[in-house]
């Protein structure tokens, strides 16, 4: 970066992530079934705070802020998968691309998201083309009120959430997704909150680079 050397493309953080996901694999670091969590979180495009903004009463663009999406394990907050978009965004259409990226050198067991998430299709591929045993993401009823659902994941996710005590087991696991959200505060308080590109570009593979970083710290814990 100091050389400005030529930044790594996409397909080139996709090999390094998944050797990455690999070598984590090797070293128990991700284990025999593991889980994952997706979720997403927003970076600052800017070392000026929302805070500095609001103070000095200038306006701050609710476009200066990037969006980071990924697959995490809930164990060891290991980063699997990572898409970046501009914020804010739907978080939905992330799901199968980080996805797809996590189970490139990983077989899950189960996967988490919230209802942001929401689609029969992403149960269907994470099951049926990825493998993954079970996905845990709850209903977003989107103005339909209390109509059963119609499609055959959606309706188990129906049934399984449907009054049940908060101590239930279904309820248990799904509460494992608040990992992401941890994995996220740890991401930012050893890397920073903000993003020092200046063009989506150069913060998107500011994005990759900082996911990199992030794996290979966790790498370098394990010896």
């Amino acid at each position: 970066m100091l050389r400005r050397a030529a930044a790594p493309q996409k397909g080139e953080f996709v090999v390094l992530l998944c050797r990455a996901t690999a070598s984590a694999a090797d070293r128990g670091l991700i284990g025999e079934k593991p889980t994952a969590a997706v979720d997403g979180t927003g970076l600052e495009s800017r070392h000026t705070s929302r805070y500095f903004f609001k103070r000095s009463g200038k306006k701050h663009s609710s476009r200066l802020w990037t969006k980071l999406t990924v697959a995490c394990d809930t164990r060891s907050h290991f980063l699997a998968g990572a898409a970046v978009s501009a914020g804010p965004s739907n978080d939905s259409p992330q799901l199968r691309r980080v996805m797809a990226q996590a189970a490139l050198a990983v077989t899950w067991d189960r996967v988490l998201a919230d209802a942001a998430f929401d689609s029969e299709e992403h149960h269907r591929y994470c099951r049926e083309d990825l493998g993954v045993r079970s996905t845990v993401i709850p209903l977003n009823r989107r103005g339909q009120g209390r109509k059963w659902p119609k499609t055959r994941y959606r309706r188990q996710m129906a049934r399984r959430f449907r009054k049940k005590p908060r101590g239930s087991r279904h309820r248990r696991v799904f509460g494992q997704r608040w990992q992401a959200e941890s994995a996220f505060s740890r991401h930012k308080r050893r890397l920073g909150s903000a993003l020092g590109g200046r063009s989506d570009a150069s913060r998107e593979r500011e994005c990759r680079l900082r996911v990199l970083t992030h794996n290979l710290m966790l790498l370098a814990a394990t010896g």
